[in-house]
């Protein structure tokens, strides 16, 4: 369990240290904070870095491995291509990050993912629904290939 902590919490400071400075603003706030369902199911944090790109953080539990902590940290990188008849923005997003999945004993998981999505802000920009599929690649212990994915939202500070 001790490893699993340190994994766990190397992975979540990966993700903070590398989150943008108050300034690149994309509207109202930088920070997005709300919930994620799927895979993982808890909580979704995002840091805007410019009007195209982010990084994106979840800590929640595994759906597939019951009594599992998930975490995973991406950089996405959006596009606003699509047309949409409504208020608001509507881009599709491309990532790429790292998984880990944490259980007591020998048993955690470190992999990396693609996550590919569609982000709705409102208008204002103060909050975003998503949803997004994400293949991963665990590395450790074994090599695996999974599919993850969930949909969420999230308000902006």
């Amino acid at each position: 369990m001790w490893r699993a902590s340190v994994i766990a919490l190397a992975t979540l400071a990966v993700g903070l240290v590398g989150a943008p400075a108050r300034g690149a603003s994309t509207g109202p706030g930088d920070f997005g904070l709300g919930i994620t369902a799927g895979e993982p199911t808890g909580v979704s944090l995002k840091f805007w870095s410019g009007s195209r790109t982010a990084l994106d953080v979840a800590v929640g539990w595994s759906l597939d491995e019951s009594e599992w902590v998930y975490a995973h940290a991406d950089y996405l990188w959006h596009r606003y291509d699509l047309e949409i008849e409504f208020p608001g923005a509507l881009p599709f997003y491309v990532g790429a990050g790292a998984r880990v999945l944490l259980h007591e004993g020998d048993e955690s998981r470190v992999g990396l993912r693609v996550p590919i999505g569609l982000d709705y802000l409102t208008d204002d920009r103060r909050f975003d629904l998503f949803l997004e599929v994400a293949p991963v690649v665990d590395l450790v212990p074994d090599t695996e290939f999974t599919l993850t994915g969930g949909i969420g939202a999230r308000y902006y500070f």
